[in-house]
């Protein structure tokens, strides 16, 4: 099924892991709950180790040992959408090239339909369809990863910190792209990060985690405008404006008074009056 136009429910009531030397239970997630409407960027940052992969892997009904209910609010099960996946490391397969490790996650006949040659080149590799994987730099095994990610215009894009470790530049040029497809081929999208810039840079909105076990402790817009650079100030002002309000935000910690974090007296942070109409920003028990 392609195309769900509707909201995404995620609700993880708990999940636990068995302690290696089996003396018992670690509780990794516990009461934690969102709602994205339908092709919103939304991206989630947590303190390392606090169950962001593991959330991940429950809504991509990758991982079925929890108690949890994810679900699109018309009532579209995610075993009939498309989610596309791409993780932190690239996952090619090393036999195949560029074009096959693309293709694979299509249906039937659709790989031959010149979708993925077009997508391709849109990530400017198209003069390596027929390259295997080793013969790529890292950057370029990552935007193979992405093409395939988007090629069956998934319903649902989960993202796992995937562009960690990449220098600056090659880092930007790939989150350029992934705003261009996501821009041009709408989806809701779910993007982990520890990079607080990075979230800012991409995501309508922001959700932090707390440590584990893990829920929501604040879910807030970004105030900026699309589109957006890179290095644009506005960026690192309201970087500072949440870590002043809030400075252990990002070892999941959040102050019960700290105030909204949408930019003051309605304003965006360019200061042009746009964000009187956006909703604020709020806390999650």
């Amino acid at each position: 099924m392609t195309g769900v136009h509707a909201a995404l429910e995620v609700r993880i009531d708990r999940k636990v892991f068995q302690a290696g030397d089996g003396s018992g239970e670690r509780l990794v997630i516990e009461g934690l709950g969102f709602e994205v409407p339908a092709g919103e960027f939304v991206c989630i940052v947590g303190p390392s180790g606090c169950g962001k992969t593991t959330m991940l892997n429950i809504i991509a009904a990758l991982d079925g040992d929890a108690t949890a209910r994810v679900r699109f609010a018309d009532g579209t099960s995610l075993a009939q959408a498309r989610i596309g996946y791409m993780f932190q490391t690239p996952r090619l397969l090393p036999w195949a090239t560029v074009r096959e490790n693309v293709a694979i996650v299509l249906d039937g006949d659709a790989g031959g339909d010149g979708r993925v040659e077009a997508l391709l080149e849109r990530m400017e590799l198209g003069d390596c369809l027929n390259e295997y994987p080793n013969r790529l730099s890292g950057g370029m095994q990552r935007r193979v990863a992405l093409a395939r990610a988007f090629v069956a215009e998934p319903s649902l894009l989960l993202l796992d910190e995937p562009f960690v470790s990449l220098d600056v530049p090659v880092g930007n040029r790939l989150r350029s792209m992934l705003l261009d497809l996501w821009s041009a081929r709408p989806t809701t999208v779910l993007f982990v990060t520890h990079d607080l810039r990075e979230a800012i840079y991409l995501a309508d909105r922001i959700l932090f985690l707390s440590r584990g076990p893990a829920r929501v402790i604040l879910d807030t817009r970004v105030p900026i405008p699309r589109p957006r650079g890179a290095e644009d100030s506005r960026i690192e002002s309201f970087r500072q404006q949440l870590l002043t309000q809030d400075e252990s935000l990002l070892h999941g910690l959040v102050s019960e008074d700290a105030e909204d974090t949408d930019a003051p007296d309605g304003q965006d942070v360019d200061g042009n009056g746009d964000g009187a109409n956006r909703p604020a920003a709020g806390r999650v028990a």
